[in-house]
């Protein structure tokens, strides 16, 4: 145990992933949960990020996680323009064998006891549902049903944020906005990657899918027997002939050693979070013409409905500000231009930039 507390210490206050605020971790043996709370920033605002609950292999691998997911929702909310820091938390175990109302609960009293720094919301292995039940401990809990006054379903509102970035990036990259008669492919037909086939459809784009889940498939193409057609997997539709965007919709390190150079489109636009599986790999995309949405940037629909239930959900004043993405990425792209950096830097410099000025620094 003292190796794992020396790696994390370490992460914690030495290395570039560290610099977070607290990091807590949980225990309630009469329920099972153990826990670890991430607070990376709260420089904004309360930190506000989802809840994954997830077999981890290590509780050292747990703690990596959250660290990580915490950093990574502060660039987020940053660029949202939310009044909110970065937080994130992760639930170690199976959660189809170990979830429990107690479980649930002993994890809101703990999210409750930061008095407001964290509030949460859902993640992987987390749904509504759940967050009815941590609400019942915890009122910092957001992502509740429409009949517990939360928001309910937070991928409309992501699909659409990311329609947006991708037509801020084709008004960047050909100076027209309009997606009618462009090629789109989209990995990942779930939650949120059929609400983006029903905005592409709307404007006229053709749209090809691919979702290892056959049901999903089948439901698109059935809902739209005309303009979309489906390929076998996400390595022939990187590879489809005339392809003008590429949307990942599905799991993280979309854009890796293997993909980017085998891509055909001139845009990668998509829902899925940590796009790039490593560092460089912009650079890459940079190097070979292809123009990259930030990730964090265009995806950030679903925490601006979350967030938006401290205030008494309001779905319009939600969607107008998700509307918003549009003209935070074409800002990325010009910022990007001007620096000469490629756009997920120019997006962390601003976000960068956004809190140092709120806790004072220039």
């Amino acid at each position: 145990m003292t190796d794992v507390t020396h790696g994390v210490l370490h992460t914690l206050f030495h290395s570039d992933q560290g610099g977070h605020e607290q990091v807590v971790l949980c225990q309630d043996r009469a329920s099972g949960l153990k826990a670890v709370i991430a607070i990376h920033s709260t420089a904004l605002g309360p930190a506000l990020g989802g809840t994954r609950f997830y077999p981890y292999a290590t509780e050292e691998e747990a703690v990596a996680d959250a660290l990580n997911l915490a950093r990574g929702m502060s660039y987020k909310n940053a660029m949202a323009g939310l009044d909110h820091g970065g937080g994130k938390a992760v639930i170690i175990g199976d959660p189809e064998k170990i979830k429990s109302e107690e479980l649930l609960l002993a994890y809101g009293r703990f999210v409750a006891s930061l008095g407001g720094r964290y509030v949460t919301a859902c993640d992987v292995g987390t749904y509504v549902a759940d967050m009815d039940v941590v609400a019942r401990e915890c009122r910092w809990t957001t992502g509740r049903s429409p009949e517990n006054g939360g928001a309910g379903d937070s991928s409309v509102l992501t699909a659409f944020g990311v329609y947006q970035g991708m037509r801020a990036s084709a008004q960047h990259l050909w100076g027209d906005p309009s997606l009618r008669g462009r090629k789109v492919g989209i990995a990942g037909v779930g939650k949120v990657g059929h609400h983006l086939v029903e905005h592409l459809r709307a404007e006229g784009a053709e749209v090809v899918i691919t979702d290892v889940r056959e049901e999903a498939v089948g439901r698109i193409l059935a809902a739209h027997p005309d303009g979309v057609t489906a390929v076998a997997d996400t390595a022939t539709l990187i590879r489809v002939e005339g392809l003008d965007i590429y949307a990942p919709c599905a799991l993280g390190g979309a854009l890796n050693d293997d993909t980017v150079p085998a891509l055909t489109a001139k845009i990668v636009c998509g829902a899925a979070n940590n796009q790039l599986e490593h560092p460089g790999v912009e650079k890459d995309l940079a190097d070979r013409g292809i123009l990259y949405a930030p990730d964090y940037v265009v995806n950030a629909g679903g925490v601006i409905q979350v967030a938006d239930e401290l205030h008494g959900f309001d779905f319009d004043r939600c969607k107008a500000k998700a509307a918003k993405i549009y003209d935070t990425t074409l800002a990325i792209f010009a910022r990007a231009k001007t620096d000469g950096i490629p756009p997920a830097a120019a997006a962390d410099r601003i976000a960068e930039q956004r809190m140092a000025e709120a806790r004072g620094g220039h």
